[in-house]
């Protein structure tokens, strides 16, 4: 991502990658080591995206924006809110009532995450993203602050009566993320 991001020129396209990621903690640049809680066999990678610690693993969908937001005439606020959008209508087609909280980015479903949002900016260009917890073992999320919130719970569609497939999961999703990439770019 990174290396993609800093060859880009002002023709590259955009791109939006989709993958699943073996157990890994991963820490932001504003990361905070009191929020890993207990050590575990679990690595924790230090990353340079936005935000505190998180954990990814196979099971969670992760979708990378790399999208030129200066050339769109986006903002950082304006492509988050995209994101979680993006992870509410597809969460709404499951039928499953979810919220954005403008002073914890994320997707939440009474209360608990279900969706974070990591980005970071470079030559007004976005890179990493979003992960949505689909069908995983959320048991790892207990030795680290969520996103640096002390009890934050977490939830998954699976938890919730969802049963899909991680890939077919990033279908609704990345459509959303398309359409509302377009949709705030005739906004502007």
């Amino acid at each position: 991502m990174q290396n993609f991001t800093l060859s880009r020129d002002k023709n590259s396209a955009d791109e939006i990658w989709i993958v699943e990621h073996f157990p890994v903690f991963t820490q932001g640049l504003n990361g905070k080591p009191e929020h890993v809680l207990q050590v575990s066999d679990i690595p924790v990678v230090n990353t340079d995206r936005g935000g505190q610690i998180t954990y990814h693993a196979p099971g969670q969908l992760v979708v990378y924006t790399l999208i030129d937001i200066k050339r769109r005439g986006l903002g950082v606020r304006q492509l988050v809110t995209v994101i979680e959008q993006a992870m509410i209508a597809t969460l709404a087609q499951y039928g499953l009532q979810a919220i954005a909280k403008a002073e914890a980015p994320g997707v939440y479903i009474q209360d608990r995450k279900i969706g974070s949002v990591g980005l970071r900016i470079k030559k007004g260009c976005s890179y990493h993203g979003l992960s949505l917890n689909n069908h995983m073992d959320l048991t790892p999320f207990s030795s680290i602050n969520p996103c640096g919130y002390q009890g934050l719970q977490v939830t998954q569609l699976a938890d919730l009566g969802v049963n899909i497939k991680t890939n077919e999961l990033a279908i609704p999703v990345v459509n959303s993320i398309v359409n509302g990439l377009h949709t705030s770019a005739q906004a502007v």
